[in-house]
């Protein structure tokens, strides 16, 4: 049956109204991460902060207001299944010339899904691939601003463009001092340029809009000779005088990945062309999956989509299965993985053993925390999936039992398709980058003899070194989250994993509290004799009462451990530590905590 003029019509106007909520959509996005600039300026650091946090509902919230308008001029819901086919055949049509063609795509699934029956959604109605190029996209506007600017400085000029360049960004507060900061930034590109003779190329490319996140901004670019490209960022701050500053000179891919790492806030950034943006950060970051790119710019939805055709991808092409990740089992989430894919799975339980005492609501509760918060890089992203379907033939039984056991009311087993194929469906998944648990790093330096000071190998030497570069991370990873008012609940070394990177990463999230909602205190002196033989608790402990001391018997068992702990980190053990950011954190003052290590910042008097 063909569909009629009035089906084709309805379908064009249910079209153009989700294009329009799409624009709607990102032109607030693009609003709120312009205002970033002014929030900078005036030190505004409450008002990023909550920017940061409210403009991550953006999308659900033009979600929501889409569908709810589809279904109440068009009653959507009820059209036929030809008119939908129709629908998105207008929409490809009105995403010709489009500068955000990809994004509204995902805006159109996000919709469709919530407007159609899970049985509906299939390859026909919703866009499981892209269905226009992202490439070469013109903004030709009377008020188009190029992706990037190019300067061509030679070695006589090098600071005096890089002065230009940082002023053509328009930031409404002096420097401190701008010739002297681009003088140390130029030093630092001759010295990346070494001896290397000046080609006719040679320019320097930046991004046209300032990456804003927490209390600094960064003006993120690539230097170009020949066909050698130096990816470089430069961190722009106020100094305690209220002026700004160049705070250092970031270069190379890694300390790129650092700056835009998976454990770290979304950068707030005004992008006419994100895909143009895209493009130009993964050929300064090339291991750096395009998903990541563009969650790293505050457009997660699009992450999540880019995610999941990876993912698909990696299915269609790898043989290995579904397994119960190694290491410890949680109390409160299932954990699973597929070796030769770097995620890990994470499904809520239906129940917890004592002396947990949450709920499933509480617990998205924490992973909503997280992903709104501040994450100083120190808390792994989450991308978080409802009704995902698995194929069962890559299920290992054993995993299959595990899910019934534990999260039952998770799991269905269907053959949706009707060919007898069987899919596993997990109601609800939160998804993680995969690091090694910080235990099995520190065992395996235990196992190489690190933890036996007598032995005097080369191979004892190195563990000894691993054991002291996981505890002394370990603490400065808590004292990073401590200084953005998280405090991590369950401190155990199970919790955190290291990165490819070397850096700790906290990941368990179901216990976490705000720094500023906890009581901190010393353990009272025992009375009596009876007291202190005593091995249950004799003093009174309230809901929100954390008692700093009592982490050592937990965490410093192992006598190296224990040594290194105390030589870098004594302090954590101690309730005043914590009262101290308490008070600072309630009376308002926000934290500086660096994507780049303390040692690259310029040297100031």
């Amino acid at each position: 049956m063909f569909p009629t003029r009035l089906d084709s019509s309805v379908a064009y106007d249910i079209a153009k109204a989700m294009m329009d909520g799409f624009n709607r959509h990102y032109r607030l996005f693009r609003t709120e991460s312009a205002r970033a600039q002014h929030r900078f300026e005036t030190a505004d650091w409450h008002g990023q902060q909550r920017a940061q946090r409210e403009r991550i509902e953006f999308y659900d919230l033009r979600v929501l207001e889409c569908s709810n308008r589809l279904e109440r001029e068009f009653k959507a819901g009820e059209q036929p299944m030809d008119v939908w086919q129709q629908i998105k055949l207008h929409y490809i049509g009105l995403l010709v010339d489009h500068h955000q063609p990809e994004l509204a795509e995902t805006f159109f699934n996000s919709v469709t899904t919530k407007i159609l029956h899970r049985a509906y959604f299939q390859n026909d109605f919703i866009f499981v691939r892209p269905a226009v190029s992202t490439e070469y996209i013109e903004d030709s506007g009377a008020q188009a601003r190029p992706t990037y600017r190019a300067y061509y400085p030679t070695p006589e000029t090098m600071a005096e463009v890089l002065v230009r360049m940082v002023q053509d960004f328009d930031l409404r507060l002096a420097f401190e001092d701008l010739a002297r900061d681009a003088a140390w930034v130029a030093d630092a590109m001759q010295e990346r340029l070494g001896n290397a003779k000046l080609r006719a190329n040679f320019q320097i490319q930046v991004l046209s809009g300032l990456f804003f996140r927490n209390k600094g901004c960064y003006v993120v670019g690539k230097l170009i000779n020949g066909f050698n490209e130096f990816p470089f960022a430069l961190p722009v701050l106020h100094n305690k005088k209220g002026v700004l500053v160049i705070d250092a000179a970031l270069f190379g891919e890694e300390d790129l990945l650092m700056l835009f790492s998976f454990a770290r806030a979304y950068f707030m950034v005004d992008m006419e062309i994100p895909s143009a943006y895209v493009q130009f950060l993964r050929s300064m970051m090339p291991r750096k999956p395009r998903n990541e790119i563009y969650n790293a710019l505050g457009l997660a939805k699009q992450g999540k989509t880019l995610f999941y055709r990876d993912f698909l991808h990696h299915l269609r092409h790898s043989t290995d299965k579904f397994r119960i990740a190694p290491g410890i089992k949680g109390m409160v989430m299932l954990v699973f993985d597929l070796p030769s894919f770097p995620y890990v799975f994470k499904v809520i339980k239906d129940f917890y053993p004592p002396p947990k005492d949450t709920s499933r609501e509480q617990i998205k509760g924490k992973y909503l925390l997280v992903k709104q918060h501040d994450r100083v890089g120190r808390m792994a992203d989450t991308l978080e999936y409802s009704e995902v379907g698995f194929p069962r033939a890559r299920f290992d039984d054993a995993l299959i039992a595990e899910i019934e056991k534990f999260a039952p009311s998770q799991l269905e087993i269907s053959d949706r398709d009707g060919d007898g194929t069987q899919e596993v469906i997990i109601k609800h998944v939160y998804i993680e980058r995969r690091m090694i648990p910080l235990n099995i790093y520190l065992q395996e330096a235990f196992d190489a003899g690190g933890a036996n000071p007598a032995d005097t190998s080369p191979e004892a030497a190195r563990a000894r070194e691993q054991i002291e570069r996981g505890v002394v991370e370990y603490g400065n990873a808590i004292k990073d989250l401590v200084a953005a008012n998280i405090f991590p609940g369950d401190m155990l070394w199970k919790n955190f994993g290291i990165t490819r990177h070397g850096k700790v990463v906290f990941y368990d999230y179901d216990e976490i509290e705000y720094i500023t909602d906890c009581n901190f205190r010393q353990v009272p002196a025992p009375r009596n004799e009876e007291d202190e033989m005593s091995g249950e608790i004799w003093y009174s402990v309230g809901p929100n009462d954390v008692f700093p001391e009592t982490f050592a018997p937990f965490l410093l068992g192992n006598p190296a451990v224990r040594s290194v702990f105390m030589k870098h980190h004594a302090d954590l053990l101690d309730a005043s530590f914590w009262q101290a950011h308490k008070d600072r954190i309630a009376a308002g003052y926000v934290h500086d905590v660096f994507p780049y290590d303390r040692d690259k910042r310029f040297p100031r008097a």
